[in-house]
């Protein structure tokens, strides 16, 4: 289902800042050679996920879920000077693809790539996090925020994405297992008291986690 008026994301990107060179060809690749191209983030959530990154000038920030790295890309672009983005990639194919994006844009030394599960090389990090985006499988949504908000600063922001899962979540009913798991994460954020939560209608729903 189109949850945001075509229209209205059309006027949106055309009023922002234009998506970087180096972006739209990651994009372009996406959609013509992967099957599952709707999984990368895009211009618009692209830009606002650069500049929450500038406004908030991390020195650390953890991405679970690295796809094609353009928001990888994205994200780095406000670290602090000798700051580093740390991402994770299950999917060989897609880390080896993401590497070679890292390399073009010239940010390889600013982006560490890890290949594996996340629940198991999150924990081995021994980092704590300025700015942390999710956007890996959906089933697990609620561990990685379990494991990643003890090391998350203080005032420092988890980002969720996918937490409307292309409007399943809207039914009375949630039925699909990565549906209900989206459900499960957006309840349980909401009863978190140790946070400030706002849930954006950006693309498939974007989810705002502050920590007090």
């Amino acid at each position: 289902m189109d949850i945001i008026n075509p229209l209205a994301q059309a006027y949106a990107e055309r009023y922002s800042s234009p998506e970087p060179a180096l972006l739209h060809e990651i994009a372009d690749y996406t959609y013509k050679h992967h099957s599952q191209p709707h999984m990368l983030s895009g211009h618009l959530q692209g830009r606002l996920l650069e500049m929450i990154s500038r406004i908030q000038r991390p020195r650390r920030i953890l991405e679970i879920g690295t796809f094609m790295g353009y928001s990888a890309i994205c994200l780095a672009a406000g670290l602090v000077e000798g700051g580093q983005l740390h991402t994770i990639e299950l999917r060989e194919e897609d880390a080896d693809t993401a590497a070679g994006h890292f390399r073009r844009a010239n940010m390889q030394d600013r982006i560490i790539l890890h290949r594996g599960n996340a629940l198991e090389i999150i924990p081995a990090l021994h980092e704590d996090w300025d700015l942390v985006f999710i956007d890996a499988d959906k089933v697990n949504y609620t561990e990685y925020y379990k494991l990643v908000l003890p090391r998350l600063a203080p005032g420092g922001l988890i980002i969720a994405d996918n937490v409307f899962f292309h409007g399943e979540v809207f039914e009375g009913e949630v039925s699909g297992k990565n549906a209900r798991a989206i459900q499960a994460f957006n309840e349980y954020v909401e009863k978190d008291g140790s946070v400030e939560k706002l849930m954006l209608t950006i693309r498939d729903g974007l989810m705002f986690v502050r920590k007090k």
